[in-house]
């Protein structure tokens, strides 16, 4: 179990041309995050085509091919020893639509996190996954969230409950939802004792302008790191366990 762990909330902005054409941009903002020393590094809801429901009409613009589909980024975090999360609409084997977080890591086939609480016309399109997903790194125990998910504090408690250490959320804020966003993030992690990070999408996208701000939440409900602007950035943070656990103890 490892006594640190460094992350990066990865706040981009898409480009046109869908899956294909946004692949070598997390690349390069995965050796980014490499550079600031990062073990794991996560990337904003639908991160691969960008928030605008309409492009996904076109069904290149699924993942439904997962492993080959992200075979280069998939290298990448092999070549690195990072842990890349991105945000995809995804096809299951069987079919069933998710909207998505998809973790891409050394030594293993991508996992598909789905959104457990669509929000407004993803409802039409998606099937809602049942749980929070988590999965081990380094011994953190790693919960996935997506967007509207940290809305709901059932999900962040559901998350604890399961022994989350961080609560990583990919998602799209806005100009107008900074008080939302903050108040969400602090108050998951505080109520929770756990980390929280946030990677919000940059630039415009269908739901309006980024209002940026992406980052890191402590246990105690405090910032750790944000972004400094509303454009593309990586925002590392060190996290230790020791801090995790002295706000468990005195929770």
């Amino acid at each position: 179990m490892s006594a640190e762990l460094t992350v990066a909330a990865v706040q981009s902005v898409p480009l046109p041309g869908g899956i294909a054409a946004n692949i070598d941009e997390h690349i390069r903002l995965l050796e980014d995050a490499d550079d600031h020393g990062a073990r794991l590094a996560v990337f904003p809801e639908l991160s691969l085509t960008g928030y605008d429901l309409s492009l996904l009409s076109d069904e290149a613009n699924w993942l439904t091919s997962p492993s080959a589909q992200l075979a280069q980024l998939q290298a990448a975090c092999e070549d690195m020893g990072i842990i890349a999360v991105v945000g995809a609409a995804v096809r299951e084997p069987d079919g069933t639509p998710r909207l998505a977080s998809v973790l891409v890591r050394p030594g293993a086939a991508p996992l598909i996190a789905g959104k457990v609480h669509l929000h407004g016309a993803e409802a039409e399109l998606f099937e809602p996954a049942d749980q929070p997903t988590l999965v081990d790194v380094d011994g953190w125990s790693l919960a996935l969230a997506v967007c509207f998910d940290v809305a709901q504090p059932s999900h962040a408690a559901e998350a604890a409950a399961a022994g989350a250490d961080l609560y990583a959320a990919s998602a799209v804020y806005v100009v107008g939802e900074e008080r939302r966003l903050d108040l969400h993030f602090g108050a998951r992690a505080m109520d929770s004792r756990f980390f929280a990070l946030l990677a919000n999408a940059g630039g415009e996208s269908a739901l309006g302008r980024s209002c940026g701000l992406s980052g890191v939440w402590g246990p105690d409900g405090h910032r750790i790191s944000r972004a400094s602007g509303t454009g593309t950035e990586v925002v590392s943070a060190l996290l230790f366990r020791s801090a995790l656990e002295h706000q468990r103890r005195s929770a």
